[in-house]
C-alpha cells in the first residue's frame, strides 16, 4: 500500500506556476501579519495616549503649560496631542497677528487642526488598504493556482495510458493547497481590516469631538481677553 504524499512533497513537486502562486500568497500573508501586529500596537498606543492627554487636559491645567510639555517631549507627537499642538500653536501665532479678531483667529486654528486631523487619519489608515487588497484578492490568486494545477492534472491524464484517480490525485491535491493558502492569507486580513476600520472610525470621531471642544475653549478665551 502506497504511503500518502506529504504536503511538503506536493508543494515541492508542484508546477512552477502553482509554486509561484503559493510564494506570492505566503509573502502576502507574512506581510499582512506584520501589519496586523503593527496596527494593533499603534491603535492601542494612540488610544492610551488620547485617554492620558484628555485626563490632563480636562484637569484644569494651564493650556500653555500643556503645550510646552508637548513641545519639549522627545517622542513623536501623534494622535490627539498633535491636534492640540497644531491648534494651540496656530492660536498663539494668529492672536499675536490679529489681536482679538475672533473670527479670523478661529478660522486659522480650525484650518490647522483639520490638517492635523487629516494627517492622523492617514497615519491610522496607513496599512488598511493593503489588508483590504490581500483579503479581497488572495482567494482569487489561490483559485488561479488551483485551476492551473487541475488543468495540468487533466492534461497529464490525457497523455497517460492508465486513466485512474491515482494519476490525477497528486496534481489536484497540490492545486487545492493553493486555494487553502489563499484562504489562509485572506481570512486574517479581512478580519483585521474590519476590526481596525471600526477602531479608526471611533478614534477619528473622538478626535473630531476634541477639536470642536478645543475650538470652543479657545473662542471663549478670546472673548474673555
Amino acid at each position: 500500500m502506497n504511503e500518502p504524499i506529504s504536503i511538503l512533497e506536493l508543494v515541492l513537486n508542484a508546477s512552477i506556476v502553482v509554486q509561484l502562486v503559493m510564494a506570492i500568497l505566503v509573502m502576502a500573508s507574512l506581510v499582512s501579519w506584520v501589519l496586523i501586529f503593527q496596527r494593533a500596537f499603534l491603535l492601542s498606543s494612540v488610544k492610551r495616549l488620547a485617554t492620558n492627554f484628555e485626563n490632563e487636559f480636562w484637569s484644569g491645567q494651564d493650556l500653555r503649560a500643556i503645550f510646552l510639555e508637548i513641545e519639549n517631549a522627545e517622542t513623536e507627537i501623534i494622535g490627539i496631542e498633535h491636534l492640540f499642538q497644531a491648534g494651540f500653536k496656530e492660536f498663539t501665532r494668529s492672536k499675536q497677528q490679529y489681536g482679538n479678531q475672533a473670527e479670523r483667529i478661529m478660522q486659522n486654528v480650525q484650518r490647522a487642526m483639520r490638517v492635523a486631523l487629516a494627517r492622523e487619519e492617514e497615519r491610522l489608515e496607513g496599512a488598511l488598504a493593503f489588508l483590504a487588497t490581500v483579503g479581497s484578492t488572495s482567494p482569487y490568486i489561490g483559485l488561479f493556482g488551483t485551476v492551473w494545477g487541475i488543468m495540468n492534472s487533466f492534461r497529464g491524464l490525457a497523455m497517460s495510458n492508465q486513466a485512474s484517480l491515482s494519476v490525477v490525485a497528486p496534481g489536484i491535491s497540490e492545486a487545492l493547497i493553493a486555494t487553502a493558502i489563499g484562504l489562509f492569507a485572506a481570512i486574517p486580513a479581512v478580519i483585521a481590516y474590519n476590526r481596525y476600520s471600526a477602531q479608526v472610525e471611533v478614534m477619528m470621531n473622538r478626535f473630531e469631538t476634541f477639536s470642536d471642544e478645543f475650538s470652543a475653549i479657545l473662542n471663549r478665551s478670546i472673548a474673555d481677553s
